[in-house]
C-alpha cells in the first residue's frame, strides 16, 4: 500500500480583508475538507502562499492544520525555503509538530548543479521524516528527471514524487524507472495519472470541490474510464486554471463560488480582471450545472 495514497489537498491559506492570516477559517477549511472525504492535507505550499508569510505565521499555519486534522488524515507540509539549512529546519519543525511527511522542492533560488540537488535532499533526508520530492520545472530552474529521481530514491526517506511537469509520459517513466510513489501534481492530468498508476494526487481545485475530486481520482484508479471521463470533462475547464501562474487567485475565487470564501491573496498577487473571473465562473457553473442536470 502506498504511504501517501489518495487525494491530498494543497490547501490555500485564508486571509482577512486586511491580509492577516485567518487561523479560525483555516481550521474550518481543514475540517470541511476532511468531512468531504479528502485523504490528506498539504499546508505551506505555493498555493498556500508560504512565501508571503513570516516565519511565525508559517509555523502557526502548520500547527493549526495539524491540530485541526486531529489525526483523521495525514498532514504533509511544504518545506520550501531559500537555503538548505532553512528547509531542514522546516522539515524538523514539521516532524516535531506531528506531520506525516513533507513536500520538498529542490533548491529554488537559481539553477542548481546536480550535486547541489543531491546534497540538498541528503540534508533533508537526515531529519527522518518521509519526503515527497516536488518536481516543478515550470516555476523553478531544475527538472527532476526520472534518472535523477532514481538516484534520489536511494535516500531512505524519499518515498514519493509530486510530478508537475505536465507530461503524462513522465509519470510512466518514473513508475518504470524508480520505486517511488507518483503523485499527480497538476490537476488537468489527474485522470490520466490515476489510470496509469499514480497512487496519489496533490490537488488544487478540490479546495473548492473536494467531493468531486475524490470521486474522480477513485474512478480513475479503479479503471472506470467511462465514469471517470464524464466527470473529468465537467471539471477539466476548471482544472486548467491550476496549471496557470494565477492559480492562487483562481482557486480562491472558486472557493467563493462554492460558498466557502477564504479572503484575498496577499500581494504581490493582486485581484484578476473581471474577464478572467468571468471565465472561471463559466467553468465553475458548467461543472456544477452539468452535475445537477441544469
Amino acid at each position: 500500500m502506498a504511504r501517501f495514497e489518495g487525494v491530498y489537498v494543497a490547501i490555500v491559506t485564508p486571509f482577512t480583508n486586511d491580509y492577516e492570516v485567518d487561523y479560525k477559517r483555516l481550521a474550518e477549511l481543514c475540517d470541511w475538507l476532511i468531512q468531504e472525504g479528502v485523504d490528506g492535507l498539504v499546508p505551506s505550499g505555493s498555493l498556500g502562499e508560504y512565501a508571503t508569510m513570516t516565519g511565525e505565521e508559517r509555523a502557526k499555519v502548520i500547527q493549526t492544520v495539524i491540530a485541526a486534522a486531529k489525526g483523521r488524515v495525514p498532514v504533509v507540509v511544504g518545506s520550501a525555503a531559500p537555503s538548505t539549512r532553512q528547509a531542514v529546519e522546516w522539515v524538523q519543525f514539521s516532524k516535531d509538530a506531528g506531520a506525516a511527511g513533507v513536500m520538498a522542492l529542490p533548491p529554488i533560488n537559481y539553477k542548481p548543479l546536480e550535486n547541489e540537488v543531491f546534497a540538498h535532499y541528503e540534508a533533508l533526508n537526515t531529519v527522518g521524516l518521509p519526503i515527497i520530492a516536488y518536481n516543478n520545472p515550470h516555476d523553478y530552474k531544475i527538472d527532476l528527471t526520472p534518472d535523477i529521481l532514481a538516484r534520489l530514491a536511494k535516500f531512505e526517506n524519499i518515498v514519493a514524487v509530486k510530478e508537475f511537469s505536465g507530461d503524462v509520459r513522465r509519470m510512466q517513466d518514473i513508475l518504470a524507472q524508480t520505486d517511488l510513489e507518483v503523485m499527480v501534481g497538476v490537476d488537468d492530468l489527474v485522470m490520466e495519472g490515476g489510470l496509469i498508476g499514480a497512487t496519489g494526487w496533490i490537488s488544487g481545485v478540490p479546495n473548492a470541490l473536494p467531493k468531486e475530486g475524490v470521486e474522480l481520482f477513485r474512478l480513475a484508479r479503479a479503471g472506470k474510464l467511462g465514469e471517470a471521463q464524464a466527470l473529468y470533462r465537467r471539471l477539466l475547464p476548471l482544472f486548467h486554471y491550476d496549471a496557470s501562474p494565477q492559480l492562487v487567485q483562481s482557486i480562491k475565487y472558486m472557493m467563493e463560488l462554492a460558498n466557502f470564501p477564504v479572503g484575498p491573496t496577499r500581494p504581490p498577487r493582486l485581484p484578476l480582471t473581471e474577464e478572467y473571473y468571468a471565465g472561471i465562473k463559466k467553468a465553475f457553473d458548467y461543472a456544477v450545472g452539468a452535475a445537477s442536470g441544469r
